[in-house]
Formats: structure tokens, C-alpha cells, sequence
């Protein structure tokens, strides 16, 4: 341009004058008395993060006219730059870097901050050349009080980082894995040996602890992960199903939370049934939902199908069963996955009597250590009476002395004494098939009438008032075709001075009164049927006064023949 090209020209006419009329010497000093010089204090050493200033390179030493003219100049921005240096003006001092006002500009600031953090001397020469060159405004970082400063952010930083890149790592194993997995189900083969592809145990095993692994490093980092990704989504074993999620409509009046395991194991649990799979794994399914919902008929009749598919051993199964059963004692479905098991089981062993014997003991002990825990057990005793259906155990002497054993430890267990009555009296050997337990059955033997009321009366007599003894009495009688009057000598016997006043009478067991009143019925004798049933309602059993009325008025005497 005009203006540069004159002034090149001034500043050669400049030198050349001074190359041929060299300026004279200067004058001696006048002289000064010698005074010592303060001591100099040591200049403070540069922050070692500030840019130091680069010697300037050699060259010819300008006159001093030129200097001057210079000095009068604006200060050039590559002056006293060594190459390389950035082309621009020096970052504005922190008084002015704090004047920053957009918040675009902040956020940059944030991140050229933790940029330079851990750098040195030529990382913050880059940064502040991005600085320079961008125009980012910097606001004075501030260390609050009790914050662990910026060495401490760095660190956390540079950790962070290095889990970024493990999860990288791991994430490529895991797909490496998933190929080699994809590559053995399609029957290919080995490039090196040319042996068909086959991925061990182990490395199963390693890539299920590598997907374990890379689950917590997502949680840490990003928050989640764990919560995402359940135990099946993690298992190798899962990768060939797509699960079937059951999506609850829109604005559903009454949907279902259900716990994030539980709705991923159903999902697969869809997908299986729906492929009508039956293979180990779907086992392992049955009894991962199982252990979460024992009640769930589906998963019990779906596990039921794999085992007799798989032809799995039964004992095996049923010692399986036996753990769940005593951790859900009320749980109807357990028993009847039993009942499918041992209806599997019985053609098995149906001509081996050993086989019987053994499998009807195990199951036997099992019983106990329910009726143990809970002695009246609805679903235990109506198992009970099916398997003693089953293998024709009426004649097993250890099945009724089970009986009897426990009716001598609770008299009042009436579901014992259905037990036994359900044994001695629906024994095929000589009772009548399709004869009701409220029916004379001819087939029984007098013997064992004979027998059980004789049993009935012993164990009555230790407690009057319980009624299960009683009600086996009738049942006994009832079956043997007998009449109430036999046992009339026997009832009487709990029964003193009855209309006789009130301190005659004494009434030891209202179940015998009870019984007194129909056999007095049964002989025609109204009067005494009748006492019996006010004295019942008056005195002796008042809180159902409004039955015994009815009874009494109801009360209808044979005709005399």
C-alpha cells in the first residue's frame, strides 16, 4: 500500500544515513559520589501456567530513529513472536475475562477450563489460542469453601475416562462374543483348524461376568444400566429370544406394577411357551418365576410340560418340590403339580411293590414335616387321602398308625379322624365301591366295627367334650348299620341327674347329652327326648338356645310297632 511503501522508504534513507555519518560519542559522565544500591529484592518466578515471552530471533540492529518510530507505533501483534506463535493479541487480563456475560460463552469458558487443568506450558498455549481465536469471554473460576479444588475435578475427570474406555473395550468382547455365538448356530466352521464352531462353559461364563460388569460400569456412569438390563437380558443363554412384553393400554383403569424381574421373566416366558419350547433353560425359567410368584398356574402347568418332555426324573423333581412346598405351606398350586408328578410316576412303578413301599415312605416323612408345621392342612390331607388312593396303601399298617399317632398327640384333630375313617372304611378289600360315608356299608366287617367303637369310646373318654370323637362314633355306627341305642349305656355315663335339679345335674359332655336326645327319639321316648334338648338350651349349652328349640319342636317319636 501508499502508506507502508513510504514508510519502508524513510526507514532506508534512515539507515543509510547513519551507515555513513556515524552519531558522535557521547560525553563522559560527570562523576557522582558512589552511593551503595539498595539490595534488590529477588523478582518473583513466573507462574509456570503463564506463556513466557520467546527471545526474539536474530537479525540486524534497527537505528534509533527507527526504534523510536516504532515505539511511536501501534504495537504491531507479531512483535517479538517466535514461529508458531498464534497470530493475535494477548488474552485480556482476569479483571476483564470476569466481565463475561452470555451463557454460551460461559459454558465455553467451562470447558477450555478443564482443558488446561492438568496441561502444562504448551496446553495452555493451545488453549488460549482457542481462547484468542474464538473470542470466548472466561469468567475467574472460585473455589468455594470446602470444595476439593480443581486438581480434584481433574481427577475425577481423568477416572471417569478410564471407565469410558473399559466399557469400550468390554463392549467390543461382548459383540465379538455375540458373532462367535451367531457363527456356531449356523453350523460354520473355524478358519484356522476347520473344525465347526463351539463356544465353551467358559467363555459363557466369562461373558456373562463381562455383561455383569458392564452393567454396573453404565450405572455408574450414566446412572442406569442395572435397572435396565435384567438378569435374563444379561445371560448369554437368552441372546437366541426375543421376549414378548405384555404392554398394559393406554389410560388402563387398573394396571399391574409389576417389579422389573418379574415382567422381564414373564416376557421370555411368553416367548418360550409361544415356541413351545421345552429345554433346560425353560426349566430354570419355571423356577426363577416360581421362586417370585409360587402361585402362578401358568409357569406350574408349563414346568409340568418340560419335565415329562425332558422325561426328567420325578423323584428328583418332587425332592425340587419339596423345598417350595415347606416355603409356601398354603399354596395350592404345589400340590397340584404333585398330584401330576406322581400320576406321571405311578405307571413306573405300578409292578414293583419295593418301589411302592420306598416312594409311599419318602412321601409319608414329607407328609409329617408339613402336618408338623401346620397339623390341619387342607391341602395336605386331601394329598394324603389321593395318594393312599393311588397305590392301594389302606392296608399299610404305618399309614394308620400314623393316624394314631397323631390323634394320641392332639385328641381334637379332627382331620386325623377323617383320615382314619376315610382308611378303614374305603378299604376296597371289603367296602362297597360308590358306598357314601353317611351309608351302612354290609361289606365291613363286624370286626372292624367292633374295633373302631371301641377306639372312638377310649379316646372320648380323655377328652368328653370334644366333638371329633363323637361324629366318629356316629360314623362308625352309621356304617356298621347299628342303632344309637347301643351306645346309650356309654353316653350315659356323662350324663347324671339330669331334670333332677340343679345341683343333681351334672352334664360332663354336652356332645353326649346331644346324643341321649336322639337315641330317647329313636326308642319313641318323647319326654326324655324333649328334657334333653330344653336342659341343652337352658342351662347347658346356651349360646345356641335358638337350636335346641328348633330341635325340640321338630322332634318327631317313631311310631310304636
Amino acid at each position: 500500500m501508499p502508506g507502508q511503501r513510504q514508510r519502508s522508504e524513510q526507514d532506508q534513507s534512515v539507515r543509510n544515513h547513519h551507515r555513513h555519518h556515524p552519531p558522535p560519542p557521547p560525553p563522559p559522565p560527570p562523576p557522582t559520589t558512589t552511593k551503595t544500591p539498595p539490595p534488590q529484592q529477588p523478582r518473583p518466578k513466573p507462574s509456570s501456567l503463564a506463556p513466557k515471552r520467546a527471545t526474539p530471533p536474530p537479525g540486524p540492529t534497527k537505528p534509533a530513529s527507527a526504534r523510536k518510530e516504532a515505539a511511536r507505533s501501534p504495537r504491531s501483534p507479531t512483535r517479538n513472536k517466535p514461529p508458531g506463535w498464534p497470530r493475535a493479541s494477548r488474552p485480556a487480563s482476569p479483571p476483564v475475562r470476569a466481565l463475561a456475560s452470555s451463557s454460551t460463552a460461559a459454558a465455553s469458558s467451562g470447558a477450555v477450563a478443564k482443558l488446561a487443568c492438568g496441561g502444562g506450558v504448551k496446553t495452555l498455549k493451545e488453549v488460549w489460542k482457542v481462547v484468542n481465536e474464538g473470542g470466548v469471554a472466561l469468567r475467574v473460576a472460585r473455589v468455594k469453601k470446602g470444595d476439593k479444588g480443581v486438581g480434584a475435578g481433574v481427577r475425577e475427570y481423568e477416572a471417569k475416562w478410564e471407565r469410558k474406555v473399559v466399557l469400550g473395550c468390554l463392549e467390543v468382547e461382548s459383540r465379538c462374543f455375540r458373532t462367535r455365538r451367531e457363527r456356531e448356530r449356523k453350523g460354520e466352521l473355524e478358519v484356522l483348524t476347520g473344525e465347526p464352531v463351539v463356544v465353551t462353559e467358559q467363555e459363557v461364563f466369562e461373558e456373562t461376568r463381562r455383561r455383569k460388569e458392564m452393567a454396573a460400569l453404565k450405572k455408574e456412569l450414566y446412572g442406569g444400566g442395572v435397572g435396565k438390563e435384567g438378569k435374563l437380558a444379561m445371560d448369554p443363554e437368552w441372546d437366541d429370544v426375543e421376549p414378548v412384553v405384555l404392554e398394559e393400554p393406554e389410560g388402563a383403569l387398573a394396571a399391574i406394577s409389576y417389579s422389573a424381574d418379574y415382567a422381564e421373566a414373564m416376557a421370555y416366558l411368553r416367548a418360550v411357551m409361544q415356541a413351545k419350547e421345552h429345554s433346560p433353560r425353560c426349566l430354570r425359567l419355571t423356577e426363577h418365576i416360581i421362586s417370585m410368584n409360587p402361585a402362578h398356574y401358568t409357569v406350574w402347568l408349563f414346568r409340568a410340560a418340560n419335565v415329562f418332555a425332558l422325561k426328567l426324573p420325578i423323584p428328583d423333581e418332587m425332592e425340587w418340590l419339596n423345598g417350595v412346598a415347606l416355603e409356601n405351606l398354603k399354596n395350592y398350586q404345589i400340590w397340584h403339580h404333585r398330584h401330576l408328578l406322581v400320576e406321571n410316576y405311578h405307571p413306573i412303578i405300578a409292578g414293583d411293590p419295593d418301589a411302592i413301599a420306598s416312594f409311599a415312605a419318602k412321601e409319608r416323612n414329607f407328609l409329617q414335616q408339613i402336618l408338623a408345621e401346620d397339623t390341619k392342612n387342607y391341602h395336605v390331607w386331601s394329598y394324603r387321602s389321593y395318594l393312599v388312593g393311588k397305590f392301594n396303601l389302606f392296608n399299610d399298617g404305618e399309614e394308620l398308625a400314623a393316624m394314631e399317632a397323631m390323634i394320641d398327640d392332639d385328641v381334637r384333630n379332627n382331620s386325623a379322624w377323617s383320615h382314619r375313617f376315610f382308611l378303614v372304611f374305603s378299604n376296597p378289600d371289603y367296602a362297597t365301591p360308590g358306598s357314601a360315608a353317611t351309608e351302612a356299608d354290609p361289606g365291613v366287617p363286624a370286626a372292624v366295627i367292633d374295633r373302631e367303637v371301641e377306639y372312638a369310646q377310649e379316646k372320648i373318654r380323655l377328652a368328653p367334650q370334644n366333638q371329633s370323637g363323637w361324629n366318629y362314633l356316629r360314623g362308625v355306627l352309621v356304617k356298621g348299620g347299628r342303632k344309637l341305642a347301643t351306645v346309650e349305656e356309654f353316653a350315659s355315663g356323662f350324663v347324671k341327674g339330669l331334670g333332677e335339679g340343679e345341683e343333681a345335674e351334672d352334664v360332663q359332655s354336652t356332645h353326649a347329652l346331644d346324643l341321649l336326645a336322639e337315641i330317647y327319639a329313636e326308642k319313641g321316648d318323647k319326654e326324655k327326648a324333649e328334657l334333653s334338648l330344653s336342659r341343652l338350651g337352658q342351662k347347658w349349652d346356651r349360646i345356641r338356645v335358638g337350636y335346641w328349640e328348633w330341635r325340640r319342636k321338630c322332634l318327631e317319636v317313631p311310631a310304636q310297632g
